[in-house]
Formats: C-alpha cells, sequence, structure tokens
C-alpha cells in the first residue's frame, strides 16, 4: 500500500512541477511579446485606464467618445497601445498628469 502512495505522491509532484513551469513559461514570453495590440478603441482606452490611477467610468466613457476623433487608423492606435503607461496618460491628459507606473 505504501508503495502505491508513494507513486501518487511522485506523479502529483510531477504534475504539479509541470503546471508551475507552464505558468511560468506563459509569463515569460507574455513579457517577452509585450502588451496585446488590439487596434481598437476599447483596447486604446483600457490601456489609457489601465495605467492612470483612480479612473472610473466617465473616463472611459469620455476615452470612448473622444477615441475615433483622435486616432484614424488601427496602426495609429497600435503605436498608442504600445506607450509605456508615462506617455499613454501624458498623450492623453498632458504633461502634468500622474500615472500608476510612476505613483507620483
Amino acid at each position: 500500500m505504501s508503495r502505491h502512495r508513494d507513486s501518487r505522491s511522485t506523479w502529483g509532484g510531477i504534475f504539479l512541477g509541470l503546471v508551475i513551469a507552464f505558468a511560468m513559461v506563459g509569463c515569460i514570453v507574455q513579457r517577452l511579446t509585450g502588451p496585446r495590440l488590439t487596434g481598437t478603441c476599447d483596447g486604446a482606452c483600457s490601456h489609457y485606464l489601465q495605467c492612470k490611477p483612480g479612473h472610473g467610468d466617465a473616463d472611459r466613457k469620455r476615452c470612448l467618445v473622444e477615441c475615433p476623433d483622435v486616432f484614424s487608423d488601427r496602426d495609429s492606435l497600435m503605436g498608442y497601445e504600445s506607450l509605456s503607461c508615462e506617455d499613454a496618460v501624458e498623450f492623453v491628459d498632458g504633461s502634468a498628469a500622474k500615472t500608476a507606473a510612476h505613483g507620483g
């Protein structure tokens, strides 16, 4: 009986190790590939709101309304989505804005 328990314990440890390894690989790949670029106003606004501390529904609505007037195509939206948080918030709010990345 103890041999059976040891076998289950071994397989459980191997399974857990594989799960952890796959999770780490997923994080590394996401880190290397950068943010997911959608090329949409929804994606651009999500990036802006993720970077801006204390954002609310009003900021999201404003962003979605103004976005089509600011960005003319998918490439410009993807360019915005690839900006650092500091640059993304500064682009929308101006240079005095504070970002989540700097919390300043």
